[in-house]
């Protein structure tokens, strides 16, 4: 009878049984598909919790307002979902968004046009992520971290030399204040623009060529290069449309508010990445959906939401976001450690 393991006695290690092969990848397999849904079915639970809580949590009124308050965040992660799939990270995200609103604010003095003003935030906001993908790609830098983290510094320090006064700057036309702080049926105008932008994206990245070049950019960068994919010019792209959602999320914020700032978007980088992380994409690019970076939006907001309804302290807030992007990364590592095996198992019972 063939031993499964070897020993001190010279046996030949031979690999576990069929049915128990098929046993194991099958366990494995729904392991992985728990995963999957694993963020959206924490979601879930966590309304079906803080409804119990908070009575107030499901009035319509605040569901509005949650809507409304995660607009921003969940429209900049869908750039950022798309520069992580890519093995990349833009921590310029939120600089480029308070630039862009100075930008929107000079050019409503000079112009009441509320299309022009808008093209100016867009135009600003792609600028600088321009720079990022351009620098990074051909000036042959390690890292992207190094570049965001450069014009996030650069951005604030423009933003802040450029407002007028160095602070806010009043007015926006009447239009951008509809669109960012108005509501339609008792919806927020800006959860339209999120459905809008989260169109344009999976259209982009479903049905163009151009979508299945990032993830094979970032699923395994060598192979594309021998593929013949234009890798250099798949990197500036994503970097170019993570600042133009900035610059969509800066004419959110600016008609929420009817101001621009220079102090606008502190720290929206971390949240823009922790819901890209929280909910389900991988930092080792190449896998992950626009509905994560969705689900992992609304989680943050919802989870602020809770806590301000339970009178939590905001830097339990802070805790409580950090704490659940580790959860996050470490379903990662797990993910990956189950997808490995899967292949060595399927390995396995290959004939």
């Amino acid at each position: 009878m063939a031993k499964s393991g070897g020993g001190n006695d010279g046996s030949v290690p031979t690999l576990p049984s069929r049915p128990r092969r098929i046993a194991e990848t099958s366990a494995v397999a729904l392991g992985l598909r728990l995963l999957a849904v694993g963020p959206l079915l924490i979601l879930l639970l966590l309304v079906a919790v803080v409804g119990l809580l908070t009575p107030n949590f499901l009035k319509p009124i605040n569901i509005s307002n949650i809507l409304a308050q995660t607009a921003v965040i969940a429209i900049v992660a869908i750039g950022q979902h798309l520069v992580i799939l890519t093995r990349g990270i833009d921590l310029s995200v939120g600089a480029n968004l308070a630039l862009a609103t100075v930008v929107g604010a000079l050019a409503y003095r000079v112009t009441d046009s509320a299309a022009l003003v808008m093209l100016a935030m867009l135009a600003s906001g792609a600028a600088v992520g321009a720079v990022n993908g351009l620098v990074y790609v051909f000036g042959r830098l390690p890292h992207p971290f190094i570049i965001t983290l450069a014009t996030l510094s650069i951005a604030r320090g423009v933003a802040l030399e450029v407002a007028i006064g160095h602070t806010t700057m009043r007015g926006m036309p009447a239009e951008i204040a509809a669109l960012g702080g108005g509501n339609l049926w008792g919806i927020p105008n800006s959860f339209f623009v999120v459905c809008a932008v989260v169109a344009i994206a999976l259209i982009m990245v479903r049905a163009m060529v151009w979508g299945r070049w990032i993830y094979a950019v970032g699923g395994k960068p060598e192979a594309a290069v021998q593929m013949g994919i234009p890798v250099k010019w798949v990197l500036v792209s994503v970097y170019v449309i993570s600042g133009v959602c900035a610059g969509v999320g800066a004419i959110v914020l600016a008609g929420r508010t009817e101001a621009g700032s220079p102090l606008y978007g502190n720290l929206l980088e971390l949240d823009t990445i922790a819901a890209v992380i929280i909910g389900g994409a991988s930092f080792l690019g190449g896998r992950g959906h626009i509905g994560h970076a969705l689900v992992g939006a609304v989680m943050i907001g919802i989870i602020r939401n809770a806590l301000n309804l339970l009178n939590v302290d905001a830097f339990f807030q802070m805790i409580a976001i950090g704490l659940i992007i580790v959860l996050a990364v470490e379903a990662d590592v797990l993910r990956n450690h189950l997808e490995a095996k899967v292949r060595v198992l399927q390995a396995g019972r290959a004939p």
